[in-house]
Formats: C-alpha cells, sequence, structure tokens
C-alpha cells in the first residue's frame, strides 16, 4: 500500500478523552473514531490489525477440530425466557421490540442459539463430541464505557460451544480449549495467563480467564512469578489426547494465580515471597464447563448407546478479538508509539523515501515495494513528498516492526537501513538483503 492513497488520519495531539495508552494511540494512529459511547468505526489500519486477529483466532480454532459458523447479532428473547436468563441476566442487555411487538435483543452472548440450533438437528451420541464457534459482534450495555475498545459496549468477540455425552468429554473439550487459546496467544505476541475466575452471568462451577498483566487492567490479579515463565512454544499438540491436553493444562494451572474475584490470600501466602506478584491484569478471554445447565431446561437431548435419552454437557469458550487489539498495544508500546508484534501487525514493514522525487531514490523504493510483495508480505511505502522527521514519526506511531530507509547517501554505497521498531538497532544492508532479512522473519511465524 501506498500512503499517498491510503486513509490514515492521524493526530499530532493526544485526544483529550482518552485516559489509557491503547485509546489513546489508536486514536492517534487513526486507527478508529468514537460514533458515540463505548461504540467505534474501525478505520482501515485497526481494521486491519482486527482482522490479522481473527484471522488467527479462526487457524487456532479449527485447528483444534472446531467448526465455525455465524449467528446473527438480534436474538429472539423466547429462546432466552426458556432458559431463565432473561430476566436474570441484567440492565447489560440491550432490550428491544421489533414491528411486530415481540421481545427481541442485542446478543450479549449466544447460548440459548447455539443450543436452539444444537436441539434441532442433533439427536444421537454418533454426532458427537461437537464444538460449533463464530466470530460476531456483540452488545453489552456498560454503564460507564471507557478505556475505548477495552470497555466498549459493542465489541468482536470469538464465542464457541462445545456439545459432549458425559462429562469427562466436556472437560477434555475444556483443556483443548484452554490449550488452543494458549497457542492463540502465543501467536499474537502475548503471554496471556490463565486464571481461575468467577462465572458470572454464564454459570458453571469450572471457568479459567486469560489475563494480560498490564498496569491499566481492571482486574488485581495474584500470582505466582513462575507463571510467567511457561511457555507451549513449538510444542506439537495432539488435540484428540485426552492426557496431553489435561497435562498443559494441569502444567498452567498448578501455579497460582487468581483474579481478585477468587483469590485465597492463605494459599498465596503459602508461595515463597520472593515470588509472590501483585499486579493488574486486562481480560482477553474466558472458558466455562457449565454441564447441562442450558441442556437440561431447553431439551438438548442425544440417545445413548443404550437408547436412554440425555441432555448434553456442554461449555463456552470466548476470545474478545476487538479488546485484544487494545491489549495488544498496552502491552507493546513506548513514548513513541504502538509497537506491533510480527504476528498481528497491519503491514510487514514500512519503506520511507527520504528524498522523494529522487530518480534514484524513486526507483530503489519501487523496487523494495515490489519485491516485498513478491515475497507475499505486505508493506506500506511511504511517498509522501513529506519531511523525512514527519514520515519516521508517522512510522513510529503506526508501529510497524521493520522500516527500510532508502536515501541517496545510502543509495551511492549500495545499501537501505533495515530498522527494528522494538529495539530501535538499524543496520545497512543492500536491498536485495533486507528484503530476503524481512521474509525470513515473516517466514517463521
Amino acid at each position: 500500500m501506498r500512503l499517498s492513497r491510503y486513509f490514515l488520519p492521524v493526530l499530532k495531539e493526544n485526544p483529550s478523552e482518552a485516559q489509557i495508552v491503547s485509546h489513546r494511540l489508536m486514536l492517534r494512529a487513526g486507527m478508529i473514531r468514537q460514533q458515540a459511547a463505548g461504540i467505534y468505526s474501525w478505520l482501515p489500519l485497526g481494521y486491519r490489525v482486527l482482522r490479522r486477529l481473527e484471522q488467527i483466532v479462526h487457524e487456532e480454532q479449527q485447528r483444534a477440530g472446531h467448526i465455525p459458523l455465524l449467528m446473527p447479532t438480534l436474538q429472539s428473547a423466547d429462546l432466552w425466557k426458556e432458559s431463565g436468563r432473561y430476566d436474570a441476566y441484567g440492565p447489560e442487555m440491550l432490550r428491544i421490540r421489533d414491528r411486530h411487538d415481540r421481545d427481541m435483543l442485542y446478543g450479549p452472548t449466544n447460548e440459548e442459539m447455539i443450543t436452539d440450533i444444537f436441539r434441532s438437528h442433533v439427536g444421537s451420541y454418533k454426532d458427537l463430541p461437537l464444538t460449533l464457534y463464530h466470530i460476531q459482534w456483540k452488545f453489552r450495555d456498560e454503564v460507564r464505557p471507557r478505556f475505548g475498545v477495552m470497555r466498549g459496549r459493542e465489541f468482536l468477540m470469538k464465542d464457541g460451544y462445545n456439545f459432549d455425552l458425559t462429562k469427562e468429554d466436556a472437560l477434555h473439550a475444556y483443556n483443548r480449549h484452554l490449550v488452543s487459546y494458549l497457542r492463540t496467544y502465543e501467536r499474537m505476541g502475548l503471554q496471556a495467563i490463565p486464571m481461575r475466575a468467577d462465572s458470572g452471568p454464564i454459570g458453571g462451577d469450572d471457568t479459567h480467564e486469560f489475563l494480560v498483566l498490564a498496569d491499566t487492567g481492571e482486574s488485581e490479579v495474584f500470582y505466582d512469578s513462575r507463571v510467567t515463565d511457561i511457555r507451549l512454544g513449538a510444542r506439537d499438540i495432539d488435540y484428540d489426547d485426552k492426557d496431553q491436553c489435561r497435562g498443559v493444562m494441569e502444567e498452567f494451572t498448578a501455579l497460582y494465580a487468581r483474579t481478585d474475584e477468587t483469590h485465597d490470600a492463605g494459599l498465596f501466602e503459602q508461595i515463597p515471597e520472593d515470588r509472590r506478584r501483585v499486579a493488574r491484569g486486562i481480560e482477553v478471554g474466558q472458558i466455562f464447563y457449565f454441564g447441562t445447565k442450558y441442556s437440561e431446561p431447553m431439551g438438548a437431548l442425544v440417545a445413548t448407546p443404550d437408547g436412554e435419552r440425555v441432555p448434553v454437557h456442554m461449555g463456552s469458550h470466548g476470545i474478545g478479538v476487538s479488546r485484544l487489539v487494545g491489549a495488544l498495544i498496552e502491552a507493546n508500546h513506548d513514548d513513541k508509539g504502538i509497537i506491533w508484534p510480527e504476528g498481528v501487525t497491519p503491514f510487514h514493514a514500512g519503506i520511507v523515501n527520504l528524498k522523494q522525487g529522487d530518480a534514484d531514490a524513486d526507483a530503489a523504493c519501487e523496487g523494495l515495494y515490489a519485491a516485498l510483495r513478491a515475497r507475499g508480505l505486505d508493506p506500506l511505502y511511504d511517498d509522501r513528498e513529506e519531511r523525512a522527521g514527519a514520515k519516521f514519526a508517522t512510522m513510529d506511531l503506526i508501529g510497524l516492526p521493520w522500516r527500510i530507509t532508502v536515501g541517496p547517501r545510502g543509495l551511492k554505497a549500495g545499501v537501505v537501513e533495515l530498522t527494528s521498531r522494538r529495539t530501535g538497532e538499524s543496520e545497512e544492508l543492500a536491498p536485495e538483503l533486507a528484503v530476503a532479512r524481512i521474509a525470513e522473519i515473516y517466514a517463521g511465524l
């Protein structure tokens, strides 16, 4: 993409309404625009990041054997009345009536709708296990929406639902989701710590939420410092292997890590003092096992091998896709702007032409642009008639991981400058070697 033809409405000044870093930088970098309290338009740069995150989530869900579908944003209140949650959910639910005076709602979650789909089409244990998921916009009418996309009213979320014959099978689905989520966050360049949590209005006794440590987190967290040393890494996971999935789950959850809602001061004090940590965290996902909470009242029954009809065991699993954008920025920024991890960057590299209009510089930039695209990469070429300082400031603000700087002086020596946004280190390389270096970095992801 050529910056002269792109829509990137960056701001020079910090917006007064932004209270935290991610909100401020998303506004300044031209990623979002507020349309109403807690409701945002995603501008081109922000939309690219959102779609990259969505793609990673899709890939890891399907890698774990989960099947995508798409459910609507509006739901019939009748389903929620059937489950008993319509009156219990609270004022966060946006309730509306259509022109036929039927009670409707803008879905905050989809347990009822997915259960209705299941009971309409599945009636035998032979069709189990089954996990369905979608990525869809949700609405929760927060009383005080704030912090940009971190605490918005409208948000993009992946929610998945497993259906299993027995509790044992459903707990395997729970462990499988925990592992798939850890792999998802690692691909995004995040370390999200699973913590025992409160189930809230979803229900159930087994639940973990995933938190990214950040000063602006809404939850206070207490944890053993060793939990931050555990990585899934390149470990191969057989998602059908119950023992392997349970082992990974136990390795992460054996160490103490709790939110303030479930914190046990006595257990925490048993940890050696030098390993006790108290911090704040941003929730970016949660998994639940809730058994037959929805299947029993809604009649989601299947026939067992003995012919008995029993309610299926269920769980639900959510990742806040749009919230992750804010969490990533909170975890990856400096005083100049955003620092995107390679796995989620909106563009793989930036090209800065220090002397637009110079024949040699223009030709070199065009060559780099074409070479990166030929490697399957997506560069952002700053070809504007703008001073060098402004171009560098824009690249630092939007946070692309790598920048190639092209100028007449370097070209006379046959080199361009390759700079890492994260470390600030620069290296002079021949143009073709700079392209090869960037291609090698992304090939390893």
